[in-house]
């Protein structure tokens, strides 16, 4: 991968970039923001001999982030770009998921996964730390030639051809290419003026996460698992990361809240007032965590169209998914290996390529949406609708209940 600054062409709006570029052949695809889903794409298109430009807003990339879960939808994926084996040193692998009554810690449910969703599925569950999931996509697109990468590049302004796109800073600094991917997040500023500007909608709930080494825990949270505690209207999940030597902490609260920031930090008496009293362990396990880092939850309106001439969105610009199902990335991973099989496939054709994209991921992503709303209601219900729950959860096979994900695990590529 060549790293690429913003000086080629000073002093240069988008219209002007797109003249210059009509009198030479501009081949790169041209891909806003350098996150999960850009990195992902840029490696996909490389893998299909497709030559792309990673444009990231950021000087540099953060260190910190949230753990994320990748169920083998997600897996296969990292394996097919040749990412999963600079991941693997570094991941969980949780051998099931222990449901538990917040309260009193009853455990409600045992569901496998460990070897048993990876025979099942063809590719394991893997739990990691998202900066090491970034770091090992980072490291497979500098090894792609076919891949540059220029940071500090905040796109403001977009000009399109038939066949051509420039994008420019408001500094005036400018690149061109044959297509433009928007992966630039949930507060994608090429979204809201390129497709549709509607702003997302905050959910009415707020996130807290922490990282803390597992040797200063309890052996309950030293097992290979991933552990969720139901409350009414909050839910803790954990989960082991860093090859085994950290557990990653999410708690999920209603919040009244909104604010655009990934990581501002609370202090541990803000995730303690907004937690329901809770089980012994658990109770020890908020408090041993002294650094906590909050995030607002939101939705966005569906959005039209996802694609338009040569632009297309991907991952959270086009679908923030919220938090309940642990798919937010992985539908990101699944959306650069279709917008990279598209743009094979109509190869002389791009706007056909991101119409037949848009087509093939719209369904699929909604009905992953409407799955995280329903897991959140189900994570959240208190009173009868919590017992009548916990009743199934502990009376229907865990085999049975992991069953029902089957469409979303076993997905592949077309």
């Amino acid at each position: 991968m060549s790293v690429l600054h913003p000086v080629a062409s000073a002093n240069e709006n988008a219209e002007a970039a797109l003249t210059r570029a009509r009198r030479r052949h501009v081949e790169p695809v041209l891909i806003a923001g350098g996150g999960i889903g850009g990195l992902a794409t840029a490696i996909a298109l490389a893998r299909r001999g497709i030559a792309s430009h990673v444009l990231e807003r950021r000087p540099a990339f953060d260190e910190e982030g949230a753990g994320i879960q990748m169920g083998p939808n997600g897996t296969r994926i990292l394996k097919q770009l040749g990412v999963a084996d600079r991941l693997r040193p570094h991941v969980g692998v949780p051998e099931a998921i222990c449901v538990r009554e917040g309260a009193s810690g009853r455990e409600l449910a045992r569901l496998p996964l460990g070897r048993w969703i990876a025979m099942r599925y063809g590719a394991p569950y893997w739990v990691a730390l998202r900066r090491d999931l970034h770091a090992a996509l980072l490291e497979t697109a500098e090894a792609e030639p076919l891949i540059a990468l220029t940071m500090g590049f905040g796109v403001a302004e977009v000009a399109v051809d038939e066949d051509m796109v420039a994008v420019a800073t408001d500094t005036g600094h400018a690149w061109t290419g044959r297509a433009l991917i928007a992966a630039d997040g949930v507060w994608s500023l090429i979204r809201t003026r390129q497709f549709d500007a509607a702003r997302p909608r905050f959910a009415g709930k707020a996130a807290a996460r922490s990282v803390l080494p597992l040797d200063v825990l309890g052996p309950e949270f030293q097992k290979p698992e991933t552990g969720i505690w139901l409350f009414a209207d909050a839910h803790v999940v954990h989960y082991p990361v860093a090859a085994g030597t950290a557990l990653a902490v999410v708690v999920i609260v209603a919040d009244e809240h909104d604010d655009e920031d990934w990581n501002t930090p609370v202090a541990p008496a803000w995730v303690h007032h907004r937690l329901p009293a809770c089980a012994a362990p658990l109770r020890s396990l908020i408090s041993t965590a002294r650094t906590w880092k909050r995030w607002a939850l939101h939705t966005l309106p569906v959005v039209p169209f996802w694609s338009r001439g040569p632009l297309a969105l991907l991952g959270d610009a086009a679908h923030p998914v919220l938090p309940f199902l642990a798919q937010g990335g992985v539908m990101a991973l699944e959306d650069a290996a279709v917008v990279a099989e598209a743009l094979e496939r109509f190869s002389q054709d791009v706007p056909a390529a991101f119409r037949w994209y848009a087509g093939q991921r719209r369904p699929r992503v909604m009905r992953v949406a409407q799955a995280s709303r329903r897991n959140g209601r189900i994570y959240h219900l208190s009173g009868p609708f919590a017992a009548a729950r916990n009743l199934v959860l502990r009376n229907r096979a865990p085999e049975r209940l992991m069953a029902r994900y089957d469409w979303l695990y076993g997905w592949r590529p077309k």
